[in-house]
């Protein structure tokens, strides 16, 4: 299936060189979510239980997704550390439509010590959704739970 605004899935994503992420917590309720190891990208395919009340993709999916593509991006940039999110922000710029291959590309601006500055664009074939920004903290250790 591919839409007229080029924002459908690849025909092939596996082609694509696209990989869905294994996760059995909480993106596992919402996926799946897609990465493709060559630029670093995440996806997901907006389907109709990503829907909020008026049809469109719910905000809290965009920030979800988000926030998994910024924080698994953060703990690469930490080598492998442990991070969590301390601040995020994120603007609605445009609707996901249901049917939406919606990307993601992580960028890291800055990182510290003990700090990693993140920022993504999300987008649907050429529309704008939504950017974010944020922090993630860099652990030393496995938080308690």
């Amino acid at each position: 299936m591919q839409r007229i605004d080029d924002a459908g899935p690849p025909a092939d994503p596996v082609r694509a060189g696209w990989e869905i992420v294994a996760d059995t917590g909480f993106i596992d309720l919402v996926g799946p979510v897609h990465h493709r190891a060559a630029d670093g990208a995440y996806a997901f395919l907006a389907r109709p239980k990503h829907a909020n009340l008026i049809g469109v993709v719910q905000g809290g999916m965009l920030m979800t997704f988000a926030d998994r593509a910024l924080g698994v991006t953060a703990m690469q940039a930490a080598e492998g550390a442990n991070c969590v999110t301390i601040e995020m922000q994120m603007q609605f710029i445009g609707a996901g439509r249901i049917g939406d291959w919606i990307e993601a590309r992580p960028q890291v601006t800055r990182r510290t010590g003990s700090l990693v500055f993140m920022r993504t664009e999300l987008t649907a074939g050429e529309r704008l959704v939504g950017a974010a920004t944020g922090i993630w903290k860099i652990l030393r250790r496995r938080p308690q739970a």
